[in-house]
C-alpha cells in the first residue's frame, strides 16, 4: 500500500502492493473469503457464540449474561474464542457463519435448522426479540432504543477505525488524522453526555440493548480501557454524565461476567477464554487453569 506523506498523490487505480503496516498488518487484505480450512466447534447449549473480548464482542456476552440473569434458560450459550490477531476469523467454518470475517458471530441451534446471525447490532436485536427482553416492544420507546443502538453502530467506527487506529495502531502519527477523529469522538461523547444528563439510561429510564451496545465503546473510553493514554488525551473526565452512567452499569453482575468472556488481556483472574457453563466463572478463569498461555 502507498505511504502516507505530504507529498503522496493517489494513483488513478489503487493496487495492493505491500502490507499496510501498523498493528493489524498481518490480517489486513483487500479481499474476503477463507484463507484456510478450520471447522468451528459446537457445544451443548442452544446458542453458539464465536467471538473475542473486544468492544463488539462484549456486547453479545453481556447481553447473554443479562438474559440469563432475567431467567431465560434458553439463553445458555457456549462462547468459543476466535483469536483475531491470529486470523481465526478467516477459517472456513467462521466465514460460513460470517462472510465478513468479523467477530462476533452467533449460531442459534435451538430450532430445527441452525440460524446464523452476524454483526453485533443484529445479534442484540435478534436476541432481544427472541426472548422478549431489553428492547421495548412498540411505539416511541422502541424507536428511541433502536435509534441509539444504530447511533452506536454508525458512530463507533469513527472511534475505533478512525481515532483508535491513528492514535494507537498506525505505523506513524499523522496529526491531521488524529485531530480529525479526536474532534469527532469528543463530539460523540458530548452527544452522549447531554443525553445522559436528563435520562438514567441511554434510551430513557429503562436499561436496554442501547446501553449494552454503547457501554463497551464509550464506557470503555470513559473508564480508560481503550487506546492506552486516550482517556487523558480526550479529557474523558469532563463527561460527568457518561462517567455516572458507565459506573452504574459496571456494577451490574451480568456486565461483570460478560466482560470476562473471551477476554485475552488484563489480569488473568478477569479472563475466561471460553465459557461453556455458568460455573466456569468460578472454576476456569485463566489464573486457575493448569496451563497458562
Amino acid at each position: 500500500m502507498a505511504e502516507s506523506s505530504p507529498e503522496y498523490m493517489p494513483p488513478k487505480v489503487w493496487r495492493w502492493s505491500k502490507p499496510s503496516g501498523g498493528t493489524f498488518a498481518n490480517i489486513n487484505r483487500p479481499i474476503s473469503g477463507a484463507t484456510h480450512e478450520q471447522a468451528l466447534s459446537v457445544g451443548r447449549h442452544p446458542l453458539q457464540l464465536y467471538s473475542q473480548g473486544t468492544p463488539n464482542g462484549l456486547k453479545v456476552t453481556v447481553m447473554l449474561e443479562e438474559l440469563l440473569a432475567l431467567g431465560h434458560r434458553g439463553a445458555e450459550y457456549d462462547a468459543w474464542l476466535i483469536r483475531i490477531n491470529e486470523g481465526d476469523q478467516f477459517g472456513s467454518g467462521f466465514v460460513a457463519v460470517n462472510p465478513n470475517s468479523k467477530i462476533p458471530a452467533l449460531v442459534d441451534r435451538s430450532g430445527p435448522e441452525p440460524v446464523r446471525v452476524f454483526e453485533s447490532g443484529a445479534i442484540l436485536v435478534y436476541l432481544a426479540e427472541k426472548f422478549g427482553a431489553l428492547l421495548p416492544r412498540e411505539g416511541a420507546a422502541r424507536a428511541e432504543c433502536l435509534s441509539w443502538l444504530f447511533w452506536q453502530m454508525g458512530s463507533a467506527p469513527y472511534l475505533g477505525g478512525g481515532f483508535g487506529h491513528f492514535y494507537a495502531y498506525a505505523p506513524e502519527k499523522i496529526e491531521y488524522a488524529i485531530d480529525r477523529f479526536a474532534m469527532e469522538v469528543k463530539r460523540q461523547l458530548d452527544v452522549l453526555d447531554r443525553r445522559l444528563a436528563d435520562h438514567r439510561y441511554v434510551a430513557g429510564e429503562s436499561y436496554t440493548i442501547a446501553d449494552i451496545a454503547i457501554l463497551p465503546w464509550y464506557g470503555g473510553l470513559a473508564k480508560g480501557w481503550l487506546y492506552e493514554t486516550a482517556a487523558e488525551f480526550l479529557s474523558v473526565q469532563d463527561y460527568k454524565h457518561v462517567q455516572r452512567w458507565a459506573d452504574m452499569l459496571l456494577e451490574r453482575p451480568a456486565v461483570r461476567r460478560g466482560r470476562m468472556v473471551n477476554r485475552t488481556s488484563g489480569e488473568l483472574s478477569t479472563q475466561l477464554h471460553e465459557r461453556h457453563d455458568a460455573g466456569d466463572f468460578e472454576t476456569k478463569t485463566a489464573d486457575k487453569l493448569p496451563t497458562q498461555e
